[in-house]
């Protein structure tokens, strides 16, 4: 496996830090994307995971501004669809957090929720 290097964001002063996210998975997830993706660099899933990490970074961070607002001491599922609908950055949310909060079952992992299309088996 390829190590994470000074571009990658993912450096902990002269060592690489693990990853918090599977490599292995976001590049099974890249390659069951589209039928024309057949070879992926080493670098891709590393970008791909550090986005993904800032994104989710950024989503708790606005969540929790939400529920201290709130007086909560605790992130909650509506402190998310909250921050999600007060952030323009997130509209690509709008359609999931709309459904969810109407049907309530946000959580339910499904295979098209958890990739964003149906991947086939």
């Amino acid at each position: 496996m390829r190590q994470a290097g000074i571009y990658s964001g993912m450096m902990w002063g002269k060592k690489p830090c693990p990853h918090s996210l599977p490599l292995s998975r976001i590049k099974k997830i890249m390659k069951k994307s589209g039928e024309d993706v057949k070879m992926i660099s080493c670098e891709a899933p590393l970008v791909f995971a550090k986005a993904c990490e800032l994104f989710i970074q950024q989503l708790t961070v606005r969540s929790y501004k939400v529920s201290v607002q709130a007086n909560k001491r605790t992130l909650q599922k509506d402190d998310i669809i909250t921050a999600v609908k007060a952030t323009d950055v997130f509209d690509f949310l709008m359609d999931m957090v709309s459904s969810a909060s109407v049907a309530g079952d946000c959580m339910k992992p499904t295979r098209e929720r958890t990739y964003g299309f149906m991947l086939k088996e």
